[in-house]
């Protein structure tokens, strides 16, 4: 008689992880190709302007270079970084609760919609300003002005998800005998994703360009302030590598924290396609 052990279930999962970690890492190559068309575009400026106006893609990567011997470079980086990530780490938290919440209740969902809009409207240059008056050039104007500038847009992310699921596969759901927490976490909260990631995409960028633009005005250090120490020198290459560096930052975060947790819960997405077929 042939017994099945536990490691006959776990192979599978095991081969089926690695092969979409190994597709993850193939797409990659669209990424870098994106990449290269963006440093030819932006030789070409560098050739029709000069290195007065443009320094070229080498004479910015010798000045990260530079500041990669540069200890003190690394802590400035890692400074802008720990901002930027506390602070979209937080919106992630209190947009989802708040945006699922409110997905499942319409009355909030109308009397939100108008204090979104606010929000929106009023630009981040405002609420730095507010949060040099109220905090002064700490890290908490960063974080402040990084919460309310994209808090809006996962808050309805989210709740533009739970509004818009399937409410036959919940039905489902519930005939086959799931309770409410299970329903949740298995169905609702998996049909948020198309909505939800590419609010937190969008929301991951802000925070890195909110972070840089607080560390200028508020002259916080960090990116921000090397770059206007850059402005003061006149040092295109110097003011170039800090953006590539801030640019590389995002990247880093986005591909090693957002997309393999929206690979993991969009698992359920991959039964829909057809073998080698992405849509």
């Amino acid at each position: 008689m042939t017994t099945v052990g536990p490691n006959a279930s776990i192979a599978p999962r095991l081969a089926d992880r690695a092969g979409r970690v190994l597709e993850f890492v193939w797409s990659g190559w669209a990424g870098l190709a994106a990449l290269c068309l963006l440093a030819a575009v932006w030789q070409a400026g560098h050739e029709a302007y000069g290195s007065f106006i443009l320094t070229s893609p080498l004479e910015t990567f010798d000045a990260i270079g530079a500041l990669s011997a540069d200890p003190q470079s690394w802590a400035i980086a890692g400074a802008t970084l720990q901002r930027a990530v506390t602070g979209f780490v937080l919106v992630v938290v209190l947009g989802c609760v708040l945006g699922v919440a409110a997905g499942y209740s319409p009355a909030t969902m109308r009397i939100a919609s108008p204090l979104i809009i606010v929000l929106l409207g009023v630009p981040p240059i405002a609420w730095i300003v507010l949060a040099m008056i109220w905090f002064g050039g700490s890290d908490a104007t960063v974080r402040t002005v990084i919460l309310v500038s994209t808090l809006p847009m996962v808050f309805m992310g989210a709740a533009h998800g739970i509004t818009t699921r399937d409410r036959r596969l919940d039905d489902m759901a519930q005939a086959f005998g799931a309770g409410p927490i299970r329903r949740f976490l298995t169905v609702g909260l998996r049909q948020t994703t198309t909505t939800l990631f590419p609010a937190l995409a969008l929301a991951l960028g802000t925070s890195f360009k909110v972070a840089v633009m607080a560390e200028l005005l508020a002259n916080a250090g960090g990116i921000g302030g090397a770059l206007a120490d850059a402005r003061i020198n006149l040092d295109i290459a110097q003011a170039l590598a800090w953006v590539v560096v801030a640019v590389a930052l995002l990247i880093a975060v986005e591909y090693t924290l957002v997309q393999p947790v929206k690979g993991e819960i969009d698992r359920w997405c991959r039964a829909a396609q057809p073998w080698g077929v992405k849509r």
